[in-house]
């Protein structure tokens, strides 16, 4: 069954996701669609983060990236937003190529803190350069997409786009991690001068982690861009970056269903804890240090724990 398991987790996706959006409010699906986005991301930041053990801290500014790129190129140059996608993409990876040289030099918390300054950089720059980017008033007027004369203007049609982006980002997931690809950076996770000493190239996989990451990354903010049809330095800041880290782990680092349900956990939480009103940031973070605790792989491991515990209460029952 392994070897359908991407088949099956993107088959969940588009049904259960569609199944939503026939009986979701227009307000619900907005928060459904924001959730699709996200996961998309944070399967991107799974590469680096889960996978190669990479401490990023600015995920959030190759989001801004791609979403900044469609925008300036559709609304500034008139480009159709199926073209803007992919150059958008290519731009904000090769960015990330360009950077992870110098940047994967270091190690731990100094490359959380790098990779900090990096999205602080970022915010700053988009906030000042006016003439291209808005400043603070962000960029307006992003066309939507379309096919042929069918658009996806409304938050169910949106969300049908986004549920087979997402279904396809997982299965590529699930697929490379599987491979000899995966298992590498794995393998740099756990230990670079063992996985050196086997002949892995530990920097090409580094950079291959960082690259994947930031293609992720800026297709979903593609998608943020044509789904809000307007983009800001504020949503691209440092926060968004930590909000990424926390779906990753409270959904389970190394796991591309835990990104899926860590995205969508969080971005539904704060509606359903809305009756807390300021104590929400409170309850937030004991429930991350209680996973923290309990759970350290998340909430896809709890599955796993109970069914030890299951197997182990049939062996005590055993004569």
């Amino acid at each position: 069954m392994r070897r359908y398991d991407s088949l099956i987790i993107a088959a969940a996706i588009v049904v259960l996701g569609g199944l939503l959006s026939l009986v979701l409010a227009d307000y619900r699906l907005r928060l459904l669609n924001v959730s699709v986005i996200s996961a998309i991301a944070v399967i991107g930041f799974n590469f680096a983060f889960g996978l190669a053990g990479l401490i990023s801290l600015g995920h959030a500014a190759f989001v801004g990236l791609g979403a900044y790129t469609l925008a300036i190129l559709t609304t500034a140059l008139g480009w159709s937003p199926w073209l803007a996608i992919p150059v958008a993409i290519l731009v904000t990876t090769v960015f990330a190529g360009m950077i992870g040289y110098p940047l994967l030099r270091l190690r731990g918390h100094y490359l959380a803190l790098a990779t900090l300054g990096l999205n602080v950089s970022f915010t700053i720059v988009v906030t000042n350069w006016i003439t291209l980017t808005g400043g603070t008033n962000g960029i307006s007027g992003i066309p939507e997409l379309r096919l042929g004369g069918f658009a996806f203007n409304d938050e169910r049609r949106f969300l049908w786009l986004g549920l087979v982006l997402l279904a396809l980002c997982a299965a590529f997931a699930i697929t490379l991690q599987r491979s000899r690809h995966g298992r590498a950076m794995m393998a740099v996770r756990d230990d670079e001068t063992a996985a050196r000493m086997t002949g892995i190239d530990v920097t090409r996989v580094k950079i291959t982690a960082l690259c994947l990451s930031a293609a992720f990354a800026a297709l979903s903010g593609t998608l943020f861009a044509a789904h809000v049809r307007f983009v800001a330095p504020e949503d691209f800041n440092y926060a968004h970056s930590i909000i990424y880290l926390a779906m990753l782990i409270v959904g389970g680092e190394g796991a591309v269903a835990g990104a899926v349900i860590g995205a969508a956990l969080l971005t539904f939480l704060p509606e359903w804890l809305r009756f807390l009103g300021d104590a929400y940031l409170a309850f937030f973070g004991l429930m991350l240090l209680a996973i923290l605790v309990f759970l350290p792989t998340g909430l896809v491991g709890l599955t796993g724990r109970l069914r030890r515990l299951g197997w182990g209460a049939k062996v005590e029952r055993t004569p």
